[in-house]
């Protein structure tokens, strides 16, 4: 059988996909460390310590080889430091992506070749395939089983997997739903059956970014003016790392009516609030762009976007300009954010995507 590396967090759906290839490939697990910020009471990966010894236990009980990559030193300096620097300047980033790109699809891929295996597989929801007629692997949306939409698809932290990642790459979930797992994972006893969900981002699993970022550099960050938009002073901030666009809760200043942040200057320490209305807009530009369905663009294009990872993808016109695109969406877009990712499908295809500017 075909040698296959398994990405095995610890969590309920790379377990189950074990249970899809075991038959099929000669499967080896391997667990990412790769970091050692305190969660609960509890250190490491996407979780806790918990996750490491779940992993190894469920590979020990269907008799496969299991290793431990410390991946700790090359997650900080490129996932960490790049959600860090981001922010700093302002953005409001989405490590998932980076991580799938440079860690579970990059490091880990690597990893496996050196040990004489060629192709990975993870959990996540989505489904890959060759198309002939292009001659390029296609990344696809997640489906249930009966044909429908998945709630638990993953495309949109996927779309930066190059060629040789997709043609490495085995997705087992794509036609399944997190139903059909948790009940495939019990009828095989598995000790993770009905663990929860991982929420947030691994390191920041309160979802305090400042003090992460505060944590990470050794600094604190200083307060500065609230503004509107005509540039006055309304009010005072306690550090921009604090805002994102589009947030209401947690502005502390009192205004008569519902205020909202609009917009953020990390070079003056300044953050703009405004009104709801202020958030709409339907054109946006986007660069680092990563193209799955062709090589590039070369004429402007109809497709379907969303510029979050939960949120409905919106008809739009891509416009390309040499190393960036303009996006003209049908109808206005709520809280478009720099730093976040913009993802192009056409029906279930992910044609590519990149980052907000």
């Amino acid at each position: 059988m075909e040698k296959l590396a398994l990405a095995m967090s610890g969590g309920v759906d790379s377990s189950a996909a074990l249970l899809l290839l075991k038959d099929k490939y000669d499967v080896s697990g391997f667990t990412l460390k790769l970091h050692d910020r305190k969660v609960g009471d509890d250190t490491g990966l996407c979780g806790s310590a918990s996750d490491i010894k779940d992993a190894k236990a469920i590979a020990e009980k269907y008799g496969i080889p299991h290793y431990l990559l410390d991946m700790r030193e090359l997650f900080s300096n490129t996932v960490q430091k790049s959600f860090v620097s981001s922010y700093l300047t302002g953005k409001t980033p989405n490590p998932c992506v980076e991580c799938n790109e440079f860690i579970k699809f990059g490091a880990l891929l690597d990893a496996a070749k050196e040990k004489g295996i060629e192709r990975i597989a993870t959990g996540h929801y989505v489904r890959s395939c060759y198309d002939e007629k292009s001659g390029r692997w296609l990344l696809k949306k997640a489906i249930n089983s009966g044909g429908g939409s998945n709630a638990k698809d993953q495309s949109y932290v996927l779309y930066r997997l190059s060629q040789r990642q997709l043609a490495a790459s085995v997705f087992p979930l794509g036609e399944m739903t997190k139903e059909e797992i948790r009940t495939l994972a019990a009828e095989n006893g598995l000790i993770n059956s009905d663990k929860p969900d991982s929420q947030d981002i691994c390191f920041v699993p309160d979802g305090d970014y400042a003090a992460f970022i505060e944590e990470y550099t050794g600094k604190e960050y200083p307060c500065g003016n609230f503004t509107d938009i005509d540039g006055n002073v309304i009010g005072q901030h306690k550090g921009v790392i604090y805002y994102t666009i589009g947030q209401r809760r947690g502005i502390g200043v009192g205004f008569g009516k519902p205020m909202y942040v609009i917009g953020k200057n990390a070079d003056n320490n300044t953050v703009t609030l405004g009104t709801n209305e202020l958030l709409f807009t339907d054109t946006l530009y986007a660069d680092d762009l990563n193209w799955i369905a062709f090589d590039k663009p070369r004429d402007k294009f109809r497709c379907k976007a969303k510029t979050r990872y939960r949120q409905v993808e919106q008809p739009c016109t891509v416009y390309p300009e040499s190393d960036k695109v303009k996006v003209v969406f049908d109808e206005k877009i709520r809280a478009l954010t720099p730093g976040q990712h913009i993802v192009f499908y056409e029906d279930d295809i992910v044609v590519g995507g990149g980052v907000i500017m």
